[in-house]
Order: C-alpha cells, then sequence, then structure tokens
C-alpha cells in the first residue's frame, strides 16, 4: 500500500527565503531516497536538496523563483508503505480560504481582511483609498505591516466607496471589516479575494495603474506634505510600487507620483526612488558643491558593442558569480584596505609534512601544506585577538570572538565558496585534513548547508595550487582581515654566512584599516611567518 509522504525543506542554517535557481524533477516522476529535487541558490552558496523517500511524485508544489524556508513543503512522494519507518511529515492541512465578501440585494459588497497567515492585530500604516472613489478589482485599499512584513491588501470588488471601515493606526485580523462598496450590475457578483501573502522585502502590487507622468525636476526643493496630504493626492495613492518601497520613500520624504518606475509594467523600485533624491539634490547644488559632485555618484562604464569588432558569444554569468560579485564591490567601496606583503620560510615545515605523507595516506588522510597554514593562522589569532573580531555597524566597537573558525575558500565550476572549519584550536593536523577535504568535496557538488559558510573569525584565500608570486585578496566582512598565499619556490637565502636554498611562501595579508593599523599588521606578519616556519612553535600557542 502507497503512502504520501511530505517532501520538506530540511535545516538549512539562519537562512530565510532562498530563492529556488533549479525544479530538477517533474510531477509524476519516479524519484530515489537522496535524489535531489531542486537547487536553492542563496547569496553565498547553491545547494541541491534531495527527496527522503523513494517514489511517485504524486505533487510538486514549487516552482523557479520561489523563495523557501526551513520546513516550507516542496513535493508530495507516493511512497510504499514499508518506507513508514523513515522521517515522515503529515500532509499539510489546506489552509482555510478567507470568507468571500458577501453581496447584499442591494449591490453593497463588504470588503474583508483575507487570510493573512499566522498573523493577528497587524497595523494599518497606509489607507490607499477614501469614501466615493471608484476602485477597480484587485486595486489595493490599505497596507498593513507587521513586524516582518508589509502587505497590501486588495478589494475583491469594482464599484464605489461607500464606506471606509478603517483609519491609520487601526490594528486588524482577519475577517475584519475594511469598507463597503456598490458595485454595478456587471461587477456586483462575489469573488474569492486575492490571498495577501505577507513577503519579507518586495511584495509586488497588482494595482497596475501606471505612475504619473514625472515632473520636472526644479532648482526648488520638494516642501514637505504630511501623510494626509500625500493619501489625497492621486497620483501618490496609484503610484504602482511594493508596501517596502512606499514605506522606504515615506522615511525620505519623496512624492511617489513624481517618480518614474522602470521595473517591470513600470513598477517603482528602491533604486528608482534613490535616482530620484540624487537628481534632486544634484539640482539643488548648494550642499554638494555643485553640479560637480551630482549625487556622488561613480561614473558608470558606458556599454560597448563588442560584435562590430568580430564575433563574440554572450553568456549569462552564474548567479554565485554575480553575487560574489556585488559582495566584493561593497566591500572595495566600504573598507579602507591595506596590503601587507611578506615570504615566509617553510622548509622545515614542508619536510614534516613529507615525512609523515604515508603515514596520513595509511589512515585514508591526505595531508596539505594549507593545513599548516590554518593551525599557524589559528595561533597568531590567539596572539592578536585584534585580528579576530568584527566592526559594529556603527563602527563605533568592536566585538572580540572567543571562538576560531577558519574560513577556505575554494574554488568551483560555478563560483567562488568559502566553508568554515569550526573549532580548529580544538582540532589535529588529521582531523582538519579530513574535514577540509570534505567540505571542498562538497562545496563542489553544491552540498554545503549555509551554516557551514558561516562564523568564520578570518578568511585563507590560496593560490599555491595554481601559481603566481603575490595578489592582494579582499577582506570578506565582517571580518577584518583575509591571507593570501601563493605558491613556495626554492630561492636563495643569505643565512649570515653563505647563501641557502630555502622554500619560501609569499603570503599577503589585506586588512580592515578602521581596526587594524599598520603596525599591528606588519607584527602580525612577522609572528605569522615565525609560527608557520617552525612547527613546534604552534604548540606554544
Amino acid at each position: 500500500m502507497a503512502a504520501s509522504i511530505d517532501i520538506r525543506v530540511p535545516d538549512i542554517g539562519e537562512y530565510d527565503s532562498v530563492e529556488i535557481i533549479e525544479v530538477l524533477v517533474a510531477q509524476g516522476e519516479s524519484v530515489t531516497a537522496e535524489q535531489s529535487l531542486i537547487t536553492l541558490e542563496s547569496d553565498k552558496a547553491s545547494m541541491e536538496i534531495p527527496s527522503t523517500h523513494a517514489g511517485t511524485i504524486t505533487e510538486l508544489v514549487v516552482n523557479v523563483g520561489d523563495k523557501l524556508k526551513e520546513g516550507d513543503l516542496i513535493a508530495r512522494v507516493s511512497a510504499e508503505s514499508n518506507s513508514g519507518s523513515e522521517m515522515q511529515s503529515k500532509p499539510a492541512a489546506e489552509p482555510e480560504t478567507a470568507p468571500a465578501a458577501s453581496t447584499a440585494s442591494s449591490g453593497i459588497s463588504r470588503v474583508i481582511v483575507p487570510e493573512i497567515g499566522d498573523f493577528e492585530e497587524i497595523e494599518v500604516i497606509e489607507v490607499l483609498a477614501k469614501v466615493g472613489d471608484i476602485v477597480e478589482l484587485d486595486q489595493s485599499l490599505i497596507t498593513l505591516e507587521s513586524d516582518k512584513a508589509s502587505m497590501e491588501i486588495p478589494s475583491s470588488v469594482a464599484g464605489k466607496i461607500t464606506s471606509m471601515a478603517v483609519s491609520v493606526g487601526d490594528k486588524l485580523s482577519q475577517g475584519a471589516l475594511i469598507a463597503e462598496i456598490e458595485g454595478s450590475a456587471s461587477t456586483a457578483t462575489v469573488e474569492e479575494p486575492v490571498k495577501a501573502a505577507p513577503q519579507k522585502a518586495q511584495v509586488e502590487s497588482e494595482t497596475v495603474s501606471n505612475p504619473a507622468t514625472t515632473a520636472p525636476v526644479t532648482n526648488k526643493p520638494q516642501s514637505k506634505t504630511s501623510p494626509t496630504q500625500k493619501l489625497a493626492d492621486e497620483s501618490y495613492r496609484k503610484a504602482h510600487a511594493s508596501p517596502a518601497v512606499r514605506k522606504f520613500a515615506r522615511q525620505l520624504g519623496v512624492d511617489l507620483g513624481l517618480v518614474t518606475g522602470s521595473g517591470r509594467k513600470n513598477r517603482i523600485l528602491k533604486d528608482d526612488v534613490q535616482e530620484f533624491v540624487k537628481s534632486a539634490m544634484s539640482s539643488t547644488g548648494s550642499n554638494y558643491g555643485g553640479a560637480g559632485h551630482a549625487g556622488a555618484g561613480i561614473p558608470s562604464i558606458p556599454e560597448v558593442d563588442f560584435s562590430k569588432f568580430g564575433e563574440v558569444e554572450r553568456v549569462e554569468m552564474t548567479r554565485i558569480n554575480v553575487l560574489t560579485s556585488e559582495n566584493l564591490h561593497r566591500a572595495w567601496l566600504n573598507l579602507p584596505m591595506v596590503t601587507h606583503h611578506d615570504d615566509a620560510d617553510i622548509t622545515e615545515t614542508e619536510a614534516f609534512r613529507q615525512s609523515i605523507k604515508q603515514e596520513a595516506a595509511d589512515q585514508g588522510v591526505r595531508v596539505t601544506g594549507l593545513v599548516f597554514h590554518i593551525k599557524a593562522l589559528t595561533a597568531a589569532l590567539k596572539q592578536f585577538p585584534r585580528f579576530n573580531s568584527s566592526l559594529s555597524a556603527d563602527g563605533q566597537s568592536l566585538f572580540y570572538k572567543k571562538y576560531f573558525n577558519i574560513g577556505i575558500a575554494v574554488d568551483t565550476p560555478n563560483g567562488l565558496v568559502v566553508p568554515v572549519l569550526k573549532d580548529t584550536d580544538k582540532k589535529s593536523i588529521y582531523d582538519l585534513s579530513e574535514e577540509m577535504t570534505d567540505l571542498s568535496t562538497r562545496a563542489r557538488d553544491k552540498k554545503l548547508k549555509p551554516s557551514e559558510m558561516q562564523g568564520a573569525s578570518m578568511t585563507i584565500s590560496s593560490l599555491g595550487g595554481i601559481g603566481g608570486s603575490g595578489f592582494t585578496p579582499i577582506v570578506n566582512p565582517p571580518e577584518v582581515a583575509i591571507l593570501g598565499i601563493t605558491r613556495a619556490r626554492m630561492q636563495p637565502v643569505w643565512n649570515g654566512k653563505k647563501f641557502a636554498p630555502r622554500l619560501m611562501c609569499p603570503l599577503d595579508l589585506t586588512y580592515d584599516h578602521r581596526v587594524i593599523d599598520g603596525a599591528d599588521g606588519a607584527r602580525f606578519m612577522a609572528h605569522y611567518c615565525k609560527v608557520i616556519g617552525d612547527i613546534r612553535k604552534m604548540l606554544l600557542y
């Protein structure tokens, strides 16, 4: 006998609302246990979510672009009853639909708050319509805002508003009356209200009315108007923008009726509001030194049509590549970074590694030079705790970490990811070698959990297996430093009497100059070179 099994999103760390970039199966398809169903991608990594049971997919409830969190339903699988001993969750009960707006014989329809999940007593932050307004079906009437999300509640009927039962500041729950609307004979039919599912960042309004034509920005700054005056303005109320963007505009005092949207169906995005503010600021000139400092923006690189020079092929970057680019660009713009270069004599350390190579292989472990750098960095962090800290958001204090977790940048076919080895001060060379091999393999197979890429004290970026004599790695915030390693080379080194061949490893330490000054950076590297050059010193820290 077949049993219906719910396949849900497992523990994915502290992440919430991770986007689906691939759906790997279809409804009706047979799957095996541990077969990947979907691929999720956060700002740091991609991960495939496997099926916990073998069977046939009877229902697939997700699509590309959906955002999921731990516990969300992915699919239902019809499995044989002998698999019932495995972990199984009960099918989720169908959510109760909100009662439809009731229509009286007089043509008056009552618009009520539809199902809004587990939320109760949510505050009204905007009333987008008033008595006497003619509204269309699905036109937003009010905006609710909880501690986690904003959501617009649309009208379930078209017609003229005869009464409004809510005001700004009221707190509503499912089923509360919003308004009464008198509809014409053609629109008075009862329809199921649209469910307002709360979303964290962008809740796209289905009010598709185009924003009013953008008025030219004059040299005179716009005078501030009260929320009541704004609500009375037709262009502001019908501006095509999400609740999050409306809230952002209110905080900046921007009238959305004057902003041109660049999103789908002319939807106003947060960037559009920011560009409007920059334009207004540049037009005033006085506060920012004239037009030469317009918005303090960085000029963009002009687009080039490369096809006129010869044949080209356009290949889209992976999402990991795009997000990594954005994160590094943000770090580059926000952190004043300095890179300190040095060379460490690792002749004795490499000789010791070679001496234990066979012993490690007998235990099924591959010991690389990188694992010694992990132990040396841990020892250096103990001696220089400022390098194991993070700057507070306001820049006024430091968070000193009492743990030692080292991130390792791993090159994968989809882009750069940074798994983190936890508690490196408590693990042996063999333990770290085995764990690093496992993390690197799963990183390339997109099997890492988000929790395995968080909480690093400091990161190592090693190009030793490729080559080079030095580079300037970029700090990975909220860390305050990063260590770069390139390929070691035999070089003649003067020992006071003669030149002797020594294996020298180039090191590059980039640090956040707001936290670490040049003298501390130099001391840290000098100490690090001593420790990595004589593994016995690791026992001292």
